[in-house]
């Protein structure tokens, strides 16, 4: 799969700067892209394979848990064209106060 945009997650590993959670939410972040990358998902199906804890919002959206829940990262996925575009970042408590269906990167 591609994945739009990495940039997404080093600003908000950057921004984490000083936060003790920063290297393992780094290396949480840095496996995903690595596995979405290599991935050759058809259907949502073969997503909640790799990732039983994922939830399936919309046909389109997909949120992933990272780093032991403590991250929600939301996530357009078009299985045709095979682009995932991060359009969401944050803890699980700001997860709360959002519309995953709706969210747009930079929201």
């Amino acid at each position: 799969m591609r994945v739009i945009a990495r940039r997404t997650l080093r600003e908000f590993v950057a921004a984490r700067a000083g936060h003790k959670d920063q290297p393992a939410l780094k290396a949480a972040l840095d496996a995903w892209f690595d596995e979405v990358r290599r991935a050759h998902w058809r259907y949502s199906a073969d997503v909640k394979r790799r990732y039983a804890s994922a939830s399936i919002v919309t046909a389109e959206r997909i949120v992933f848990n990272i780093k032991g829940n403590d991250y929600r990262l939301v996530a357009a996925v078009d299985f045709e064209k095979g682009i995932v575009w991060i359009k969401w970042l944050g803890t699980h408590k700001d997860y709360d106060r959002i519309d995953a269906r709706e969210i747009e990167h930079g929201e």
